[in-house]
């Protein structure tokens, strides 16, 4: 499988070249366009309760599809929902935890699955996370550009909730407040973080979601008040 990024940062889309007989899983909704001789599966993987627990508890979609290149070499291509970049990572027997909204598309012989992210997640916006596993091509997206950190043994780096995308899963991580003390974490615009400590890579995203919805809410029209 080959890709390349187009687009990026702002309105990235994947260009995936697949050989014969070949295929793809993606988040549903993901393609944009194909080639006409791929054939789609949708369908629940990993069974009923995977895929309600990946639904239900990290957000993702209870289907995923599943494009394969029948008799010939095609292409698809791929977005996510929201504005933001697309970047493809190699896994070589590797883990990655990856943030809900953020897992687009991979190879077939890539392991997907909910995994609870421990009771120190709880308030945050990652209690639960999807856990990539295996060999093959991941692509992750985001909402704004991502950067990546890597981070040496015992190294720490604070992040906010709403920028993680993914880590690698041997990166210790924990739940903390910004600053220290009620009217400090008030004031300063910042609530609850996330401490990363290596030796691995964290992947963050420029842009957050959930601030974006906040400061657009204000500005929103309000249902009109019912009519006595």
């Amino acid at each position: 499988m080959q890709h390349k990024i187009l687009y990026r940062p702002s309105f990235a889309m994947a260009h995936v070249e697949l050989a014969a007989g070949e295929s793809i899983r993606t988040e549903s909704g993901a393609m944009v366009g194909m080639s006409a001789h791929l054939r789609l599966e949708s369908k629940l993987e990993g069974g009923l309760l995977a895929s309600l627990g990946r639904a239900m508890l990290a957000g993702e979609s209870l289907f995923q599809s599943t494009y394969t290149a029948e008799g010939a070499p095609g292409e698809i291509l791929l977005a996510p929902a929201t504005p933001g970049d697309i970047l493809g990572v190699d896994l070589v027997n590797q883990t990655l935890l990856v943030q809900s909204g953020s897992w687009l598309a991979g190879s077939t012989s890539l392991s997907v699955e909910t995994q609870f992210a421990g009771m120190q997640m709880l308030g945050g916006e990652g209690a639960f996370l999807i856990k990539v596993s295996g060999s093959g091509t991941l692509l992750l997206s985001s909402y704004g550009a991502i950067h990546k950190i890597v981070l040496a043994a015992g190294e720490s780096y604070v992040v906010d909730s709403g920028h993680v995308v993914a880590f690698d899963i041997g990166v210790r991580h924990e739940l903390t407040k910004a600053a220290r003390g009620f009217l400090s974490s008030v004031t300063s615009g910042e609530g609850l973080v996330f401490r990363y400590t290596g030796p691995g890579e964290v992947y963050l995203q420029t842009r957050s979601l959930q601030s974006f919805v906040d400061a657009i809410s204000p500005m929103l029209p309000k249902p009109a008040a019912p009519r006595g």
